[in-house]
């Protein structure tokens, strides 16, 4: 199959999941291409792909300086280290990790925008994943008030590596429920709208519990 068969594959299985799911919200879909080349990305863009992931600072660089700043909207998904938040910050629309207070105030110091973030939330409680543990969300939430280069557009997690479809649904539930308790609060700063969960192996399953942004590489990209 070809890209653009994987990219019309994908957009079917979603729209079917759609159809299953609570939410109104339309669900956007990311194209990761932290494992391709420019090439590839170009032909996801070809393809109708008009939101690009990167989980490496000089990945999305080295594809944003081949495919254009305005080629698509980019986002980072994977764990930003602070000393690299000056290298990227002004080349990325969307941050999905935001998972500590010291990366929030850096980049607030290096930006003069707001930058839409994703709280990363370890809802799984796996000791391998990154993200911050459910019931700490509040108090992070309100410290991070305080740097007015942050907008908490929503949560964002990542599922166990199961075979067991109830447990990833339980995880994504549970990121579901926490989002709307935060949206309820009615943060100037965080409107929290979104969520940001569902991969190549859960992307169905995600969108079935209200996930409005999927992050897929594989399954777009192997052909």
């Amino acid at each position: 199959m070809s890209i653009l068969d994987n990219v019309q594959e994908v957009t079917k299985r979603m729209e079917q999941a759609s159809e299953k799911s609570s939410s109104e919200k339309q669900v956007q879909l990311i194209g990761v291409t932290k494992s391709v080349s420019s090439q590839v990305a170009s032909e996801l863009l070809a393809a109708g792909v008009t939101h690009l992931g990167e989980n490496r600072p000089d990945g999305l660089l080295e594809k944003q300086a081949e495919l254009g700043r305005t080629a698509c909207t980019w986002h980072f998904i994977g764990t930003l280290q602070t000393r690299k938040v000056r290298q990227i910050i002004d080349a990325i629309d969307v941050l999905h990790s935001l998972d500590r207070l010291h990366l929030a105030e850096e980049i607030n110091k290096r930006t003069d925008r707001i930058i839409d973030c994703f709280i990363q939330v370890n809802v799984s409680g796996e000791e391998s994943k990154q993200g911050i543990a459910p019931e700490d969300v509040p108090s992070f939430l309100h410290e991070i008030g305080q740097y007015p280069a942050i907008r908490v557009i929503g949560l964002m997690t990542m599922a166990p590596l199961t075979e067991d479809t109830a447990r990833i649904r339980e995880v994504f539930r549970s990121l579901k429920t926490l989002q709307e308790e935060v949206k309820a609060k009615k943060l100037s700063y965080a409107p929290c709208t979104e969520l940001s969960m569902g991969m190549s192996s859960d992307f169905e399953i995600a969108i079935e519990e209200g996930a409005t942004f999927v992050r897929i590489g594989t399954t777009l990209v192997h052909t």
